[in-house]
């Protein structure tokens, strides 16, 4: 049985595990070049929520074991992947016939990434032969001079980096060379799964391109435009005004069980999912997405009511494959909806919407008397019995 789908039907058996137990169940347990086991491992690595990939990050740095370099190699290009980038994974060994880069990544913007990893700041690192690699990548047509560069993550800081941070300086190569350090990376990794406007992640691989930073607006754009955008959304008035009396007379604690809502959906359709943003989640292939929104309730006439925003840039991205569902979770994880995007987008002509110059979303709008839950649209427009899309 594969990795992926031991994950699938048996996770709890691999939760608790060591990474370098999790490869001897792959092929022949050998991290090689072009190995099954090699790409049974990068599978399943594509598979697992990003805790369990920090969990093995940190594994990696804090004890070395056989092929540990190697492990190290494929979780950060996994991470690259998480941040909604291009990978393509590299070689763990040098070879003469093959471009000896860690990885190479596209960003959104067509910009490509030459990836070194090393596990230790130890060590000087060769400038001069990562950017051989930049210029074959170059001259095979692969990348352009003015839309490539390199990247060069450091696992464990042993020592203070300004050394390293100097020699790039003072080398010919300082105009196309940025340093991270993989607990930074982890970092902006985790971000991107708590935001959700796409300009905010574009904005995100910006910074991993070099650039002279003498003006600070753009790292201080990604900082507050992040902040604003992981503040919870709170209902706004509506024509009838029905928003503004439940917030007016309903102080209910901020909730957040989005993951409970996702083990739930992955045991109804039997698949993993990833997640890609604050709200929306795909599998490791891409060909399922789901946006997975959740309200606590508000109490009004003596039902439970539930409010939800859904945004054009969360419908386009279900657009964009076969099957897009849209979920709600009512409350807890126990009321929840999956509802497939085919038959959402039906409803979404008569929905409430809130429009100014900076943003478009449809009010969601849900009440539950008891026994059914119910999709309360404009006035005149027929309500939606939502029971058949329980889950």
């Amino acid at each position: 049985m594969s990795l992926t789908k031991l994950w699938i039907d048996q996770r709890k058996q691999l939760e608790g595990k060591y990474v370098r137990q999790i490869i001897t169940f792959a092929g022949d347990g050998k991290l090689r070049d072009g190995s099954a086991t090699s790409m049974e491992f990068r599978e399943f690595l594509s598979h697992i929520p990003s805790t369990l990939l920090k969990q093995y990050l940190e594994e990696c740095l804090a004890e070395k074991f056989d092929d540990s370099g190697f492990v190290l190699q494929d979780i950060v290009n996994q991470m690259g992947r998480r941040l909604g980038f291009k990978v393509t994974d590299g070689r763990y060994r040098g070879s003469t016939s093959q471009i000896g880069y860690d990885g190479i990544w596209e960003f959104p913007d067509g910009h490509i990434v030459i990836l070194e990893v090393k596990t230790t700041d130890a060590y000087q690192v060769n400038l001069d032969t990562i950017a051989k690699y930049r210029r074959e990548l170059i001259s095979q047509g692969k990348a352009t001079e003015d839309d490539s560069s390199i990247l060069i993550v450091i696992g464990r800081e042993d020592r203070d980096t300004s050394g390293l941070e100097a020699q790039i300086r003072g080398s010919r190569h300082a105009w196309n060379v940025r340093l991270i350090s993989v607990d930074a990376l982890a970092r902006l990794m985790a971000l991107k799964e708590e935001v959700e406007d796409p300009e905010i992640i574009q904005r995100i691989s910006t910074i991993l391109i070099p650039r002279e930073f003498t003006k600070l607006d753009e790292i201080i754009n990604v900082v507050f435009s992040t902040a604003e955008d992981i503040r919870e959304e709170e209902p706004e008035a509506q024509e009838d005004g029905i928003i503004d009396e439940i917030v007016a007379t309903t102080k209910v604690k901020q909730v957040s069980f989005h993951e409970a809502c996702i083990k739930r959906i992955e045991q109804h359709i039997q698949q993993a999912l990833i997640k890609r943003s604050r709200t929306t989640y795909s599998t490791a292939e891409d060909a399922l997405r789901l946006i997975c929104a959740i309200s606590k309730p508000y109490e009004r006439g003596g039902q439970m009511t539930f409010w939800f925003a859904f945004h054009p840039h969360q419908k386009e991205f279900l657009e964009e494959v076969k099957d897009g569902y849209v979920a709600f979770g009512c409350g807890s994880e126990k009321t929840l909806l999956l509802i497939p995007l085919q038959e959402f987008a039906k409803w979404l002509g008569e929905m409430h919407t809130t429009e100014d110059q900076s943003r478009l979303y449809w009010h969601v709008n849900i009440t539950y008397d008891g026994e059914s839950l119910i999709l309360h649209r404009k006035k005149g427009a027929a309500k939606i019995d939502l029971n058949p899309f329980l889950v």
